[in-house]
């Protein structure tokens, strides 16, 4: 029986000896640990994501002639509201600059565009992130916001070689400030956490109290702007009802984020010009 004991206890004594091993081993070759491991798994989640886009092509390969007629169709109709759709952008773009030039307004250009395919996601109750086919070899870097067609998805929390990971909006490390669309005081934004199959959620606080919303006039959330990560005006959610907080100073609520967040397989990553 002794013996019988001691063989079950040893993989806990070898554990044991392992996180004491690693609490005493230095915080630089910790680091470099987890970078290197990093390194390593960045191309594995590359590979998948490729067979993944590859599986996509051969499926549409299999799609019948009378499939891709009425694709082509789809297509040649999207193609004609884009074109108006640009028409009108050049028009407004035109009319933007002439009134900056006439009222003598600086023009704010302080980002490049880096478009990045989603390769992994990773939904916790405590952190929400991304890990996106991008890194320091394109020009990723630290804190840069990252966009979707809905808004906000997050900012840049790690940068490899070739591949990047995004804390979510929803994550609840993640604040930033805020305004609500319409008014230009400043609010505080927090990233809720995520219930099981729940939703994407966040928090704001410090509302006025002259500030209304419910379900019939909700109310969207935006970038403030200040804090120098997020440029402002990018929609952060919207909020349905406001709630005094316990102080009765402010309001607070609950934001309700867009959900394909969940689904999101491509990102706009925001790289500043200037280094901080």
């Amino acid at each position: 029986m002794p013996a019988k004991r001691i063989d079950q206890a040893r993989p806990f004594f070898v554990l044991g000896l392992i996180i004491a091993a690693w609490l005493v081993v230095p915080a630089i070759v910790k680091r470099f640990g987890r970078a290197s491991f990093f390194e390593f798994q960045a191309p594995i989640d590359v590979s998948a994501s490729a067979v993944r886009d590859l599986q996509s092509y051969w499926a549409l390969r299999t799609r019948s002639k009378d499939d891709l007629i009425e694709s082509g169709k789809q297509l040649s109709r999207l193609n004609a509201s884009y074109e108006l759709a640009i028409q009108k952008n050049a028009a407004l773009e035109g009319e933007i600059h002439r009134l900056e030039d006439l009222l003598n307004l600086p023009v704010f250009q302080d980002y490049k565009p880096e478009t990045a395919r989603v390769v992994r996601r990773s939904f916790g109750t405590w952190w929400q992130r991304l890990t996106i086919r991008k890194g320091s070899a394109h020009g990723i870097t630290e804190n840069a916001p990252v966009i979707f067609v809905g808004g906000v998805v997050g900012r840049v929390a790690k940068v490899g070689l070739y591949t990047s990971e995004v804390d979510l909006i929803s994550t609840p490390g993640l604040r930033l400030a805020a305004t609500l669309e319409g008014d230009t005081r400043p609010i505080s934004y927090q990233g809720a956490s995520k219930e099981a199959f729940g939703p994407f959620g966040g928090l704001i606080d410090f509302v006025p109290l002259d500030i209304f919303a419910n379900s019939a006039t909700p109310r969207r959330v935006v970038t403030s702007g200040l804090g120098g990560t997020f440029p402002s005006g990018l929609v952060i959610g919207k909020i349905n009802k406001l709630e005094p907080s316990p102080d009765g100073l402010f309001k607070s609520g609950s934001v309700e984020l867009d959900p394909r967040l969940a689904d999101v397989t491509e990102v706009t990553v925001l790289v500043p010009l200037k280094k901080p």
